[in-house]
């Protein structure tokens, strides 16, 4: 058995965490940047600086907690891209330095398929073929997966994800940040057909997403109306929007799964925590006779337990990256 330390800090979370090749969790610690609720949304030199601060020390406590030496480590994994470059580049920085000190293998790996990969650690022997939904702040991608190495992205946002649509009503709404788990709570005491907001490229064989008409949609919709009537419908307007983009990302996956007789379905990142993102899919799934798999909720956020997850099998392939590894930004499951 072989252990993995692996790290996280594509975003405003720094997370160290420590997974055997049993995909068992010995420990992962997050430490959530609670300072960027200030301005609404993430500021990307901030969070450097902070993952830069937090790091070494939530190293140390990991450790102690999993109740291992560093020497007892057999590779160090680290997410990097797609994410804010500043924040990757210290990920990628310490792990490279840390594995060159202990002479062990570095394992580079994509953020997007380690959200996939969450889905093994409550499920071990989960393999392809599997239909995949990855839909998180910053990425919405539909993937068929023939194999973890072999796979057809069938659609993805064409401009913001489903996460950042959360993000922005809320901040429209004056709700802080995140703002997805904070609509999904209200939601659960409004009425979801208040407003009918629209579901962009709604078209048969369209498997693409777009949310930017959605939040201009929701922000002429807040301007015509007065602070009385937003503050007595808060709840039926966040329903609405989480009506508006549950509804898109589930008969897109679900259409597709039609087409191609999938008979599987797995939904990762940070969104597949919304409650009634689950509902619907479970439904659905249900009518259809389709298998659905979410990850434990505490893995659906960004974490470096699903890190570790995705560099297990990278581990037994021996594909190790070399120092001269470096971080980028660019968007995609397919990029590394």
């Amino acid at each position: 058995m072989f252990k993995i330390l692996a790290f996280e800090t594509s975003c405003d979370d720094t997370s160290v965490a420590v997974l055997d090749s049993n995909f068992k969790v010995h420990a992962n610690l997050i430490s959530s940047q609670l300072t960027h609720e200030d301005f609404g949304g993430v500021v990307p030199e901030l969070a450097s600086r902070l993952h830069l601060k937090n790091i070494m020390k939530i190293t140390k406590v990991t450790l102690e907690k999993a109740k291992l030496e560093l020497n007892e480590i057999d590779a160090i994994a680290v997410s990097i891209n797609p994410g804010l470059i500043g924040a990757l580049l210290v990920g990628v920085s310490f792990a490279k330095s840390l594995a060159y000190s202990i002479g062990k293998p570095l394992i580079a790996v994509n953020h997007m398929l380690g959200h996939v990969y969450a889905t093994k650690i409550k499920h071990p022997n989960l393999e392809p073929p599997f239909l995949a939904l990855v839909v998180s702040g910053g990425h919405t991608e539909l993937v068929n997966f023939h194999s973890f190495e072999d796979f057809e992205i069938i659609g993805k946002t064409q401009d913001d994800a489903a996460g950042e649509a959360f993000d922005k009503t809320a901040k429209l709404l004056n709700l802080g940040y995140p703002g997805g788990p904070i609509i999904d709570e209200i939601a659960k005491k409004g009425n979801p057909e208040f407003v009918r907001f629209p579901r962009a490229l709604n078209r048969k064989d369209n498997y693409d997403f777009s949310f930017s008409g959605l939040k201009t949609s929701v922000r002429n919709y807040i301007l015509k109306q007065n602070s009385d009537f937003i503050k007595k419908h808060l709840a039926d307007i966040g329903a609405s929007v989480q009506a508006a983009i549950v509804d898109s990302l589930v008969s897109k996956t679900i259409n597709y799964a039609k087409k191609s007789n999938s008979d599987k379905i797995i939904i990762a990142g940070g969104v597949s925590a919304n409650s009634m993102l689950r509902k619907n899919f479970k439904e659905q799934a249900n009518k259809l006779g389709v298998q659905i798999i979410f990850p434990a909720l505490e893995y659906c956020m960004d974490n470096a337990a699903m890190i570790g997850a995705a560099a297990v099998d990278k581990y037994k392939r021996k594909e190790f990256a070399d120092l001269s590894l470096n971080a980028f930004s660019k968007k995609g499951l397919r990029f590394i």
